[in-house]
């Protein structure tokens, strides 16, 4: 069987081709069993509507959802309080677990900035000849060392939680990426912004 640390630090073997108020897991039901690592949640806790999106680093639909619809999405409906909204880790491949891992190792203040610079620079490393040294040199952006890059991808602990996540996710129903649920319920692929306002507007209401 191929450890956890040969999947994440080896290279041979692989053929892979504006932070907002950070809070706790909440409360309310989402679908999934509990994070492990905590939910980083970006929005008003007293939000009527809550999405929560089931997304991979390496997945292409999610980094066309994230360039083209989240700025508007979170502009409209997060940051004025109407929605609340969770990223919870649903890697594809190694690379992926990876990047989540970096990103809860620089802490849940800079979790979605770093998911945000992962998502937007996906061409430049997740799908280069070496990954994990373009990764590696990409995350320099956000203070990481070499010794502190293969510190956090050596930590068992947080490598079985993002699993653990994705575990939660498929007994929830997700089978592909971007998977969102609104309040619960479930939608499938890179939603355009005019799908979110159609779902949406009778949901926040005025």
């Amino acid at each position: 069987m191929t450890s956890r640390r040969t999947i994440l630090l080896g290279t041979a073997s692989l053929a892979l081709a504006p932070v907002l108020s950070v809070r706790g897991a909440l409360a309310q039901t989402v679908p999934g069993t509990a994070n492990p690592m905590g939910d980083v949640w970006l929005g008003s806790p007293d939000a009527k509507v809550t999405i929560v999106e089931y997304a991979s680093l390496t997945c292409g639909h999610c980094a066309t959802f994230h360039r083209d619809t989240w700025p508007a999405l979170k502009a409209k409906y997060i940051d004025t309080g109407k929605v609340r909204f969770v990223l919870r880790e649903f890697p594809l491949d190694p690379y992926a677990t990876a990047g989540f891992m970096l990103a809860r190792c620089n802490g849940n203040d800079k979790y979605y900035a770093m998911t945000d610079l992962l998502f937007d620079q996906q061409r430049n490393w997740a799908f280069t000849e070496n990954p994990r040294v373009a990764l590696q040199n990409l995350v320099k952006q956000a203070g990481y060392t070499e010794a502190s890059f293969n510190a956090c991808l050596q930590r068992q602990d947080l490598y079985d939680a993002v699993n653990k996540v994705k575990e939660g996710g498929t007994q929830a129903g997700v089978d592909s990426t971007p998977t969102f649920f609104i309040n619960g319920q479930k939608r499938s692929g890179a939603l355009s912004m005019a799908e979110f306002d159609k779902i949406l507007a009778p949901l926040v209401g005025s």
